[in-house]
């Protein structure tokens, strides 16, 4: 067997156990909000950001409480910063994570139409993977990790990562100011919030209509 193939299998192999690790831990929103309210704002988000990087590294279900607990305690403007200081972060770690163990494995078996795949991507429109990175369906996480298994420069998808995150967990952290704890128990709260909070509605709306239009005009572009 050789050494690619050994490190695949093993980034493989702690890639589950990472994501099955996050159905057996639990972290309480309260006890973590407490302890971060000990401290100065600055000093509050430094160990926010510490924290989040660390544990959302090993737990992969802890984002929501990180997220909830920094909209809770930092407002939507300060936790956007937090957050995206954090998920930056965890962006370059995970993207050489899959880099180191798993590029080299991949680049020997391409071949064909997937070869051609793998330079497409790795030449890809910025505004399409601006896109990807912004529009709130695909985890960060997998999108870092998927990255680092292709040809795309490191410093490109940070570039990508860092412009595209904003507006994106901008939009999360100003719902999660004010419907906060309630998600984790009422998954129908963000609806509710947004019937009756007509700013945050037109937010979403504004978001949601630019993003599928940038789509529709790269569509439009290359067909």
């Amino acid at each position: 067997m050789s050494g690619n193939k050994i490190k695949f299998i093993f980034f493989i192999a702690v890639v589950v156990l990472l994501a099955a690790a996050g159905s057996f831990f639990r972290i309480d929103i309260r006890q973590l909000q407490m302890a971060l309210s000990k401290f100065p704002v600055l000093a509050a988000g430094m160990i926010f950001v510490a924290l989040y990087v660390s544990v959302t590294f090993f737990i992969w279900l802890s984002k929501d409480v990180f997220r909830i607990t920094a909209a809770l305690i930092f407002g939507p403007f300060l936790s956007t910063v937090f957050v995206f200081a954090a998920e930056i972060i965890n962006a370059f770690i995970l993207f050489n994570f899959s880099r180191i163990l798993g590029r080299s494995f991949i680049k020997e078996r391409l071949k064909g139409h997937l070869k051609n795949l793998d330079e497409r991507l790795a030449q890809s429109n910025f505004a399409w993977l601006f896109i990807f990175r912004a529009v709130p369906l695909i985890p960060f996480r997998f999108m870092d990790l998927a990255a680092g298994l292709t040809k795309i420069p490191l410093r490109r998808y940070l570039i990508v990562a860092a412009l595209g995150s904003v507006p994106r967990i901008f939009w999360l952290q100003y719902i999660l100011s004010v419907a906060g704890k309630s998600l984790l128990t009422k998954p129908t709260a963000t609806v509710d919030y947004l019937v009756l909070n007509k700013p945050a509605l037109i937010f979403t709306l504004v978001y949601l209509v630019l993003v599928i239009a940038v789509l529709i005009k790269l569509r439009i572009k290359n067909s």
